[in-house]
């Protein structure tokens, strides 16, 4: 029965992705948002001037951000485009003559099968430029914007609205995972924002440095990367390591591929953890599934999504469903092979008189 409403409830989700997406973008940016609104209104600027201040500030910041990404990838991407194509050229030519038997009509089929999908217009389009021109994500543009505005002014009487009918035990946790979601997509947000940014400017001096061409439309792509976790900064920084291979050569490729791989190992053990903390507490299995799911349902816009919708759902289990056991008891320790517990304390002697 549960599955069965999960299902009718996802699928008129998709229905109305038009109204939904946009809600979920809006709310993310509201929670990011909602610490400057409460940073001004405690220094004393009124209410309805705090929210304009900081709605029309993120509209400002966020609208530059988009045409120059636009601006910066737009002119170059037909370029980006064939020195990748070359890349995956010599990168062939060098596994066929290498010491590993691999079939050359099968390499050759992988090959094409790649080149042809990143030549393709849809690709382009539905990558990068396409997105922005389509009517339907003018119509949602407009519509972050007014729920955004509305979310900055009146989100806590919103959410009073909502808590109305409730009493007791159930609101105080409703009270909690009000909380708590913002805190996780503010946190988030933020988090890989900053992130995104810091693997953006490593890679992207790295390329200029050595003198890799495309390094600004490369650096705006993996900066764009970084909010898809685990394989976003990986995908567009092996594109940058087929650039540097046809334009460099296979020295100045390995220097990139190593710069690559140390950020994205800094980025997973290091400044996630420290910088997100507990906002993106999954295991990585689970952002690859919820990664691939948001794709599969909304494409690009649902990988996005995915995983910090992912984790609030996960801390909204935690408030709703509390553990009955401590972790300690189910995840291993002291417990016998293919048990579920752990082994029972072993009974006392039996006293003798």
């Amino acid at each position: 029965m549960l599955l069965t409403a999960t299902v009718v409830v996802v699928y008129g989700l998709i229905q109305l992705k038009l109204v939904v997406i946009p809600l979920l973008i809006a709310l993310i940016l509201a929670a990011a948002l909602h610490p400057v609104v409460g940073f001004l209104r405690r220094r004393g600027v009124p209410g309805a001037l705090a929210t304009w201040i900081t709605f029309l500030a993120a509209i400002v910041v966020l609208g530059g951000v988009v045409t120059g990404i636009v601006f910066a990838v737009r002119s170059e991407w037909d370029e980006l485009v064939l020195s990748a194509v070359g890349g995956l050229e010599r990168l062939r030519q060098f596994i066929v003559a290498g010491p590993i038997p691999i079939g050359q009509k099968a390499l050759d089929e992988a090959i094409t099968a790649v080149v042809d999908f990143t030549s393709s217009p849809q690709f382009g389009a539905g990558a990068l430029l396409g997105i922005f021109a389509a009517t339907q994500v003018i119509t949602g543009a407009v519509l972050v914007a007014v729920i955004l505005y509305f979310f900055l002014q009146d989100g806590a009487k919103i959410w009073a609205f909502f808590l109305c009918r409730f009493h007791g035990e159930n609101l105080e946790k409703l009270l909690t995972s009000g909380t708590t979601t913002l805190h996780v997509l503010g946190g988030y947000v933020r988090g890989t924002a900053l992130v995104a940014l810091l693997e953006a400017v490593v890679i992207g001096v790295t390329l200029v440095v050595l003198r890799v061409p495309l390094a600004l439309p490369l650096a705006v792509l993996i900066f764009l990367g970084g909010f898809i976790p685990i394989v976003g900064a990986a995908l567009i920084g092996a594109v940058a390591v087929l650039v540097a291979l046809v334009a460099n050569g296979p020295v100045v490729a390995l220097v990139v591929v190593a710069v690559v791989v140390a950020i994205n190992q800094l980025d997973g053990r290091v400044l996630q953890p420290m910088v997100l903390g507990r906002a993106l507490s999954l295991h990585p299995l689970v952002v690859l599934l919820a990664l691939a799911g948001g794709a599969i349902l909304s494409g690009v816009v649902g990988a996005v999504l995915a995983v910090p919708l992912t984790a609030v759902g996960w801390a909204l289990i935690q408030i709703w469903f509390p553990a009955s056991r401590a972790p300690d008891a189910l995840s291993g320790k002291n417990a016998r092979p293919g048990a579920v517990l752990p082994d029972p304390p072993s009974p006392e002697a039996p006293t003798t008189t």
